[in-house]
Parts: structure tokens; sequence; C-alpha cells
């Protein structure tokens, strides 16, 4: 540092140039703080409608004697009305990610069996797979988890897997169109 040049706290040094071509320095922008609370409306809507589908799958799960509320589901259930702008709430994101999610922790149930450390291996893989297809969804690393360690039958249970997924989606689509100022789902389909 040279004598003449005395060092200028960060808000008396020059703002960046603005002119066109000109390097912009980005900065981000943390504001610390937690999402604001929803009206008491929007989220008696978003609960309301989670719980209603929940049930429904509940109900199917009873008329078939399968079990169709699985642990996945709820999360996604979560996200899908109360965040439906979120990319891991989207359609693609719900179904295609439970679909990878139910192909890695079949894979993986098969390559090494039954086993916390196969079922960590396959919601990896799963995290990985649907990072690569742009399919973002969290719910589905913990399908692949549920896959390795209940080893249900894939015949049994990817459809009613994608079939609740789908469910969720649809739900999602309706509940978004009954409450007039509620946030329009999906922001996206494909």
């Amino acid at each position: 540092m040279s004598i003449d040049a005395p060092s200028r706290p960060e808000s008396a040094r020059p703002a960046p140039s603005t002119r066109p071509g000109a390097a912009r320095i980005r900065r981000p922008r943390f504001s610390g703080r937690a999402p604001a609370r929803p009206a008491p409306a929007a989220a008696f809507h978003s609960v309301s409608a989670a719980t209603t589908v929940l049930l429904g799958l509940v109900a199917i799960g009873a008329v078939i004697h399968e079990p169709v509320l699985i642990p996945p589901l709820a999360a996604s259930a979560a996200l899908v009305h109360s965040a439906p702008a979120l990319p891991l709430a989207q359609p693609r994101s719900v179904v295609i990610g439970h679909l990878v999610g139910a192909v890695a922790g079949f894979a993986v149930l098969g390559a090494a069996g039954s086993s916390p450390w196969a079922a960590a291996v396959a919601a990896g893989v799963t995290l990985a797979l649907n990072t690569a297809a742009r399919t973002p969804h969290s719910p589905a690393c913990a399908s692949a988890v549920v896959i390795v360690l209940q080893t249900p039958a894939p015949t049994r249970y990817v459809p009613l897997l994608l079939g609740s997924a789908v469910l969720l989606v649809l739900t999602g689509y309706a509940a978004s169109r009954i409450r007039r100022n509620a946030p329009k789902y999906p922001s996206y389909w494909w």
C-alpha cells in the first residue's frame, strides 16, 4: 500500500462503473431473515389442501390394502401446497424425481442389498441423477431410502408411488385455482 493512497471505508469507495461493457461487481444479497409469515387464510388453505390429499392417499391405501402414504409423499405434499413456486415443487420434479428415486432405490437394493449403508448410497445416487436430469426433489431421495430399507415389491410399489405423485400434482393444480389470491401452481409443467 502506498503512502499517497489512504485507505477508505467500503461506504466511501466509488460505485462501480455503469457504462456498457464495464464489469459489474455483484454482491450477494442476504437478508438474514426468515420468510414472511403467510396470511392466516393462505396458511389454512395450504395446510388443509395438503392434509386432504394425504388423507386421500390413506383412503386409497385402505381400499386396496396397501400402504400408499409413505413419508416422502408427505414431504412432497408440503412442497406442492406450501411452496408452489419452488423448482422442487414443480410437476416435472415431483413425478420424475420420485421415478428416478424408485429406479435408483431398486438398483441399489439389487446390487447391495438392504442396509442403512446401501440406503445412504441410494439417496446419493438419486440426488446425483435428479441433479443431472434437472428434476430437483429432495423427497425423492427419501423414496430411494424407503425402498432400500423396506424392500417393497417393485411391481406394486412403483405404480402406487407414481400414481400418488401425479395425484399430488393434480391436487396442487386444483387447490391453486380454488382460492382467488393463491399463487398459481405449477410455475411450469415440464
